[in-house]
């Protein structure tokens, strides 16, 4: 499974609309909600509208208009947003329970490579149907916080490349423990 950039997007706006919803900030404008994500405008504008006919966010026109979430986060399964958006889970088509496709293999029910690609489509749903949008949520401003961060301040580029350090890693913020 690879997240396409219209995933990670639609995952970020979620993640965005949740924290106002946190924060009663209400209803965000698509401008600056693409200001602040950092998103190409009509690109959030088409995302907006697919969730918005899945019934995730729900929009509201005229001079304060904007979007917000339209179902409790607590609801939102992480899982169910990256399959509207991309689809199957599995990394190949064999393995997939939603949209499965016939491979090539000779002898599929024996095959070593589509049991070791089901247990990783396995891993994978059952970590994004575990978490909802308000842990994520929950999760993204207990980092905020850690760092002294706030929504409003953002970080300076020092012009060092960042890699993934298990420190950042989600269970260890939402523990609170170091991994």
């Amino acid at each position: 499974m690879r997240l396409t950039k219209r995933g990670e997007y639609a995952l970020r706006t979620m993640i965005r609309l949740g924290v106002a919803a946190r924060n009663g900030e209400g209803v965000i404008s698509v401008s600056s909600l693409a200001e602040q994500e950092h998103l190409p405008f009509k690109f959030l504008e088409a995302i907006l509208f697919e969730l918005r006919t899945a019934g995730y966010v729900e929009s509201l026109r005229g001079k304060h208009g904007g979007a917000r979430l339209a179902r409790p986060m607590s609801g939102i399964k992480m899982g169910e947003i990256v399959r509207l958006i991309d689809g199957k889970l599995a990394p190949i088509g064999c393995a997939s329970e939603t949209e499965y496709e016939k491979c090539t293999c000779p002898d599929e029910e024996h095959c070593g490579l589509r049991m070791l690609m089901i247990d990783v489509r396995n891993a994978i749903a059952n970590i994004l149907d575990r978490y909802t949008l308000e842990h994520v949520v929950e999760v993204t401003l207990r980092k905020q916080e850690q760092c002294g961060t706030t929504k409003k301040k953002t970080a300076k580029k020092t012009g060092k490349s960042r890699h993934a350090d298990p420190a950042d890693g989600f269970l260890a913020v939402l523990l609170d423990t170091p991994v």
